[in-house]
């Protein structure tokens, strides 16, 4: 439906007060990411956000310190996301750190459960338990929250989703997307919302005089959990959450991580000396988000708790099977739903809010079929699947969108003008979910497709890959490469630099099925470069003469460093 443009990515000022410290190259590439000055660069966690900024911090805290004081019962219910597994796995290990004795967690299954602290999974809960902290879920849990008081218990509600027009009724909420909370970053994960809450109850504790002379503890050994969670769930990379990821980062890379993240990263065949966010977010995140999409997410977060090195890659080794059976199962929905557009079942050049849905799809696979389908179409996609096996009258789908197109509020506008149509529906401006009726799929395709006809232009349906530029001859080098991998943290809202240069292609071969590996001649200077491309063969040569856009990289085929061109688009020159 939709070419590929190539752009170059504006400056957004000028770089300033660098000096020699730091490569002209890598200068133009933090000026068009909004970064002008050193400082904006440096990555200390003395310059994290306070968490006294934060709403409800203080009733939230209040009652945790109360809780561990009184020795009381804590449940943490977690989300069956890698985003909700690690921010689980980081409100046990320092709850535990900060005093509490009988901290305990729960994940719900998606197909038993449903999403969030609901009814069904409160009715899971043991009776003793007192308090109920809910971990990247709960602003939409109004009725498990009802559930929960009714029971005695008491209810913190930690989360970073938009909330709805009504709040539960929990005992605190802490969100920094609430209306009315001046936290100047709304886009931390779940995971550093909780991690936040630690902080200030670390805080309130040293006040009261809780450590004493043993002194308080390091809640900095769970900034590599931190990490992976925010960015394996595609939060935006802001100053506030470069700087934890950057420490998270740090952590994992000198072998001060957790167990459990540490065998993730061995078992996906990446260095742990090397490592970088592009790791967390295609190696290790995915292993994590596959048992909650076929299995159980408690094997996830088991993974993450544990600290005796051989249980962890025991898990990692499971998780890695899981991850494989997500992969073909993906793999062949993926191809059902490409067929399904090839014969316009429902979609057709016009169609501007795609909608696919398949008796046969799995509920926990269906957001990554809306993800790639997304990428192919620049079309914002909903998949949907049956509920269950034991409910197939009811759907579950998950959204992706393009940017300039809030999916959140896409639905909201559906439920607006269609009200009873969606059952129930949350997310983010680029991902949500959502739960109907099967008799309702063609009137809600169809009411969806209208909101994304009045919404987008034709400009926002061009798919565009912004790029930092020419790539100068003579930097195609390993330090380069170097240089490049870990000036970030890189990912959402602060992208990866991405070259263009014109080249001539001196050989190619295919690579496996579906790939391509190049050797490319810089016309500038006659050098050769090793690349390589990534679901791109089709039976046909790559262009003789090219126009590409790439990322150098860096090849470590049995431990042996070397530049690579990683293609991400070529084009005849």
């Amino acid at each position: 439906m939709s070419t590929l443009q190539i752009r170059r990515r504006p400056l957004l000022g000028e770089p300033v007060g660098w000096g020699n410290t730091l490569h002209p190259l890598l200068q133009r590439i933090y000026a068009a990411r909004g970064v002008f000055t050193p400082e904006q660069a440096e990555h200390r966690l003395t310059r994290l956000l306070s968490p006294q900024q934060m709403g409800g911090l203080r009733e939230a805290v209040a009652l945790l310190a109360q809780a561990i004081g009184d020795d009381q019962s804590i449940v943490i219910a977690g989300d069956y996301d890698c985003d909700g597994a690690t921010g689980t796995a980081v409100a046990v290990r320092g709850l535990r750190l900060l005093g509490a004795r009988k901290v305990d967690y729960v994940v719900p299954n998606r197909f038993v459960h449903g999403y969030g602290l609901t009814p069904e999974l409160v009715a899971s809960l043991p009776d003793h338990v007192q308090l109920v902290v809910t971990v990247d879920n709960g602003v939409a849990s109004v009725a498990g929250v009802a559930a929960a008081r009714s029971r005695g218990m008491r209810v913190i509600v930690t989360d970073h989703h938009l909330p709805g027009e009504l709040l539960p009724a929990a005992d605190a909420i802490v969100n920094p997307n609430l209306h009315g909370d001046d936290f100047p970053s709304k886009a931390l994960a779940g995971v550093g919302v909780m991690f936040y809450v630690l902080l200030a109850l670390r805080a309130h504790l040293r006040e009261q005089g809780t450590f004493g002379v043993s002194g308080e503890p390091d809640l900095s050994v769970l900034l590599d959990l931190v990490a992976l969670g925010t960015v394996a769930d595609l939060v935006p990379l802001d100053f506030n959450n470069r700087v934890l990821v950057e420490a998270g980062m740090k952590r994992l890379r000198s072998r001060r991580g957790c167990a459990g993240i540490t065998a993730l990263v061995e078992a996906s065949q990446r260095s742990v000396a090397t490592l970088c966010t592009s790791d967390l977010g295609y190696a290790v995140g995915p292993r994590l988000n596959a048992a909650g999409r076929l299995e159980d997410m408690r094997l996830g977060v088991e993974c993450l708790l544990t600290d005796d090195d051989r249980q962890a890659r025991h898990y990692a080794q499971m998780l890695s099977a899981i991850n494989q059976e997500r992969r073909d199962l993906q793999a062949a929905m993926v191809a059902e739903a490409e067929v399904m557009v090839a014969q316009a079942s429902g979609v057709d050049a016009s169609t501007m809010g795609v909608t696919l849905f398949e008796p046969s799809w799995h509920a926990g696979v269906v957001g990554l079929v809306a993800s790639k389908l997304k990428e192919r179409l620049h079309r914002p996609v909903i998949a949907f699947a049956p509920a269950g096996e034991d409910d197939p009258d009811h759907l579950r789908g998950s959204a992706r969108s393009i940017p300039g197109f809030h999916i959140r509020d896409a639905l909201a506008a559906v439920d607006a003008r269609h009200p009873g149509l969606i059952e129930r529906f949350g997310g983010h401006a680029m991902a949500a979910g959502l739960s109907l009726r099967l008799q309702d799929y063609p009137r809600f395709a169809a009411a969806f497709d209208a909101v994304a006809r009045e919404w987008l232009n034709e400009e926002q349906l061009q798919a565009v890959l912004y790029t930092d530029g020419e790539m100068p001859a003579g930097l195609f080098t390993l330090d380069m490469a170097r240089a490049l991998r870990f000036a970030g943290p890189w990912g959402q809202a602060f992208p990866e630099p991405v070259f263009e240069n014109r080249f001539e292609c001196f050989s190619w071969r295919p690579m496996g099925e579906k790939h391509l590996r190049m050797s490319l001649r810089d016309p500038r200077d006659d050098a050769l470069y090793d690349a390589v491309m990534f679901n791109a063969y089709e039976g046909k040569p790559p262009p003789a003469v090219m126009r590409a856009a790439f990322e150098l990289t860096i090849n470590d085929w049995q431990g042996r460093e070397s530049p690579r061109l990683l293609l991400r688009h070529v084009e005849p020159a």
